[in-house]
């Protein structure tokens, strides 16, 4: 009965493991829900999900998780280790399959200098047992997380001295538990390509048109609730089609990228700010926080950058801000509307510089005139707005 309650508990573990990561919306969550689920799955006190960064030759703490000791954080910004140090990742595993193994398998190691590794060996536990001395835990599994046929990385779990050690049945089961945080890891990172893929223009690399549509609805959400500043420059590439008529399509997608990477370095003066090629020759910078002036200056530099490319004719910039006296701005429309209206007029006066709403003459600007009053023929909004409010 004792063993059919130890395996049914065991079953409980392999299922609540898999259901933690399913439902994880990041890779740190997916890691963090595998270290929690996998300490108390092991009866541990501690454990660490480590990941394998080959280009760096170390082992970088992606996660802690249970009763830290002094040094440890819960999510390290770089606390690593080189493999030369703990070179099981990369030497044992080949070992063992090597050995005709068919997976890799977790071993043991204990603060006595013990080890009970997958093929009865004990050859790595120099670092490992001087490592638990240092941070005062009794004994270890460890048990590598294999995605893809690589090694990817490694699941620890501790416990403190006096617990029982971890034995060989223990190895054992972590090395189910770390196949089913590989599973789920795996899948995370599939998740996270194909929302990369889905939010992201594949000419320029920039944010594409969903994503600013995105963030511009919970930015004005954020504005709404705590007065926060929003503002969204909106630009058109002067010249392009010319560039593609004279030149050739291949020079006109090297402008859109050469522009995008000017609008990549501007925007990265304002602290998160979202630089999008919202479709053809039209990008956009979105920020949220900075104020309105700071934007106007960066969106000047902008505007200065792209008349000096060697191709083109430079760019038309129309911003939009709440910082400014645009009246009330309800909804992520409303800002567009503002943005696209300034940068229509910036692009018909053939402006050097950006036209910015509400700066001559608040309400009574005709920039605002245009994007709250537009002419029967929609000339103010010439893309159509994907937010959730209408």
């Amino acid at each position: 009965m004792a063993a059919g309650g130890e395996c049914d508990g065991r079953l409980r573990a392999v299922v609540e493991l898999a259901q933690a990561m399913a439902a994880a919306r990041t890779p740190l969550d997916t890691v963090s829900a595998a270290a929690e689920r996998v300490m108390t799955a092991l009866g541990g006190s501690f454990a660490a999900v480590s990941v394998w960064e080959r280009e760096r030759g170390r082992l970088r703490v992606l996660v802690n998780a249970g009763e830290l000791t002094a040094g440890e954080e819960r999510f390290p910004e770089d606390e690593s280790y080189p493999v030369h140090d703990f070179p099981e990742i990369a030497e044992f595993l080949h070992e063992e399959w090597a050995g005709g193994g068919t997976e890799p398998r977790a071993w043991v190691e204990s603060m006595d200098g013990a080890a009970e590794a997958g093929g009865g060996q004990g050859a790595y536990r120099h670092e490992r047992v001087a490592a638990l001395r240092r941070r005062g835990r009794g004994c270890c599994v460890v048990a590598p997380v294999v995605l893809h046929g690589r090694a990817w990385g490694e699941l620890y779990v501790a416990r403190p001295p006096g617990a029982d050690a971890f034995d060989r049945a223990d190895a054992d089961f972590a090395t189910v538990l770390a196949a089913v945080a590989a599973a789920g890891i795996a899948q995370t990172e599939r998740l996270e390509e194909v929302r990369r893929l889905a939010f992201t223009d594949p000419l320029t690399g920039l944010a594409n048109r969903r994503a600013v549509d995105a963030r511009l609805d919970e930015a004005v959400e954020r504005h709404l609730a705590d007065g926060v500043v929003v503002s969204l420059v909106v630009c058109d590439l002067n010249g392009l089609k010319r560039v593609n008529d004279t030149l050739g399509h291949a020079v006109g997608d090297r402008l859109l990228e050469r522009f995008g990477s000017v609008l990549s370095l501007c925007g990265a003066i304002l602290p998160g700010a979202l630089a999008a090629r919202l479709g053809g020759d039209e990008f956009c910078l979105l920020t949220v926080g900075p104020e309105a002036d700071k934007v106007v200056r960066v969106a000047a530099e902008l505007c200065d950058r792209a008349a000096a490319l060697d191709l083109g004719e430079g760019v038309s910039c129309g911003i939009a801000s709440t910082g400014d006296p645009i009246g009330p701005v309800a909804t992520a429309r409303r800002l567009f509307r503002l943005a696209d209206a300034a940068q229509y007029r910036a692009k018909a006066a053939r402006a050097t510089g950006p036209v910015v709403a509400g700066r001559a003459g608040g309400p009574a600007d005709p920039v605002v005139q245009l994007a709250d009053h537009p002419p029967a023929a929609p000339v103010a909004e010439r893309r159509r707005f994907r937010g959730r409010r209408p």
